[in-house]
């Protein structure tokens, strides 16, 4: 064992039956992170990053988080400060609920907003887009300017920086990232412990790569 792979922080990505868990292994293993996949929840809490997948549909997606306990584990970690990562419906699943076909289900309450269908004469949107980052991101450190991968037909179309933070609080508001597809949505928010995109960072090349590396690098 090299000395880098005894420093190497430790991710698990949560196997809760959503797709693409692989690669996002593959993708964190190449950005420095030691990875498991695993849905044990003691594994879960002693590591120093999660990552929360998720494809398909909103309510799929939360009925197999469910089911495997991921509500608390997310909520365990984050109320100890501890990274949480989400990726695509796994950003979605973060917000108050989705509404998908004309079916309302309850997310994780995370952050304020509702997941919806995009506004665009075509969905899903799918391909390469740029995004507008705010200038202290620093998941997307380098990388500003690049374009990253998306699939999907829904997003959040509202802002949660506008309800979080300020004012009378003593939080700091989310650093929310945008794109567009037939009106402007949320394509990544980083907020303490809980950062999340849109798209696929491990889809998403050299510009997912450092994205990732950014993120590792933190825990």
């Amino acid at each position: 064992m090299s000395a880098s792979d005894v420093t190497a922080p430790n991710v698990v990505v949560l196997d809760y039956g959503s797709g693409n868990t692989h690669s996002a292994v593959r993708a964190l293993e190449r950005a420095g992170a030691r990875v498991a996949l695993t849905a044990d929840h003691e594994a879960v809490a002693r590591a120093d990053g999660l990552v929360v997948p998720g494809v398909g549909a909103f309510a799929a997606v939360m009925e197999q988080l469910l089911a495997v306990g991921g509500d608390r584990m997310i909520d365990r970690r984050l109320s100890g400060g501890r990274p949480v990562l989400g990726i695509c419906v796994g950003l979605q699943v973060m917000f108050d609920r989705g509404v998908e076909h004309g079916e309302e289900t309850e997310g994780l309450g995370q952050w304020p907003g509702v997941v919806e269908r995009l506004p665009a004469e075509i969905v899903p949107h799918m391909g390469w887009s740029t995004v507008r980052a705010p200038q202290d991101s620093a998941l997307f450190a380098g990388v500003e300017a690049e374009r990253f991968y998306f699939v999907h037909s829904y997003g959040v179309l509202t802002d949660p920086s506008q309800v979080l933070g300020g004012g009378d609080t003593p939080f700091a508001p989310p650093r929310v990232t945008f794109a567009d597809h037939g009106a402007p949505f949320v394509a990544a928010v980083e907020n303490g412990p809980l950062t999340a995109t849109q798209f696929h960072p491990e889809k998403s090349g050299d510009a997912g790569a450092r994205l990732l590396r950014n993120w590792v690098d933190t825990l």
